[in-house]
């Protein structure tokens, strides 16, 4: 990337579906962005147990989760191949929030190869572009308020704070979403976020992918048979209650208490975990980025 300011405002399209902040955040070169700190930004490992309701939250956007379902990279499929796609996926996460400069750079440019290859064509019910930095702005957010329902339910709640909320915007900014388009403040995110989802609408299509990722049918037959039901579950227990409804998932008040116990019990277990073991797979999955790109081995 050249040196120069990140376009905001004049690159979104009047005719997006998506709510806008009411305030505008500052506008950063790509060099600000890359070398944005991301410190307060913890991620608890345990968080990657809540990896399918954030897919779903994020796929419930009908121009993202259609790129998805149409999608003709097959190196990226989460049904052709679940390890692969779960580590490139995870390893952004890790990258955007603890990765240096020259860790995002070569990420963007990796995940920029396979993006060039997501668009719409004439068939498609939506029009979608992998570039479009509007889309990129609802998986960020999605990303985000996963991020702090983690800290509620196994980290530390008093680590969501404005500041915190400041450096969410890495997990867009790492891609081509431009800072000033991230919601300037958590009460303009707060905004952006509810009227989004207020109109979203997810059809049988959508839905059909997204039960069968929260059920784990990604996986080899056998093991998606025996946790599937557990699966299932877990990911509704992470959704948000206006996207259960919107996907059409019962949660029954007998269900939350065993979610709760879940929870707790993890919560009990992991912060007995020394640090590494609390950071496990985002340490990891850092590691092998940046082991990745010294040998010069693909990272998507």
């Amino acid at each position: 990337m050249t040196s120069g300011t990140v376009e905001g405002s004049s690159a979104l399209s009047e005719a997006s579906p998506l709510s806008r902040p009411t305030h505008r955040a500052p506008v950063w070169t790509r060099e600000q962005a890359d070398s944005a700190s991301g410190d307060l930004l913890e991620m608890p490992g345990i968080s990657a147990l809540a990896g399918a309701a954030n897919v779903i939250m994020q796929l419930a956007l009908p121009a993202v989760g259609y790129g998805v379902a149409e999608s003709k990279v097959d190196s990226g499929n989460l049904f052709k191949h679940p390890l692969k796609r779960g580590r490139t996926t995870l390893a952004y996460l890790a990258v955007a929030v603890n990765g240096s400069p020259e860790d995002r750079r070569a990420y963007r440019r990796a995940v920029g190869h396979s993006h060039a290859q997501v668009r719409s064509t004439e068939s498609s019910p939506v029009e979608y572009s992998a570039f479009d930095p509007t889309l990129q702005l609802w998986v960020a957010a999605c990303l985000y308020k996963g991020w702090e329902d983690m800290q509620v339910l196994f980290g530390d709640p008093a680590a969501v704070t404005e500041e915190a909320y400041q450096q969410g915007a890495l997990m867009g900014t790492t891609l081509q979403m431009p800072r000033d388009m991230w919601p300037a403040t958590r009460a303009d995110f707060q905004q952006y976020w509810d009227s989004t989802v207020s109109g979203l609408e997810i059809d049988d299509t959508i839905r059909d992918l997204l039960v069968s990722i929260a059920r784990f049918e990604f996986l080899p037959k056998p093991v998606s048979l025996l946790i599937g039901d557990f699966g299932l579950f877990l990911t509704t227990g992470f959704l948000p209650p206006e996207f259960r409804e919107k996907m059409n998932l019962t949660w029954t008040p007998r269900q939350q208490r065993l979610f709760d116990l879940h929870n707790r019990i993890a919560r009990n277990v992991v912060g007995r975990l020394p640090t590494p073991l609390r950071a496990f797979p985002f340490n990891a999955y850092l590691w092998d980025t940046r082991r990745r790109i010294k040998a010069g081995k693909p990272l998507t």
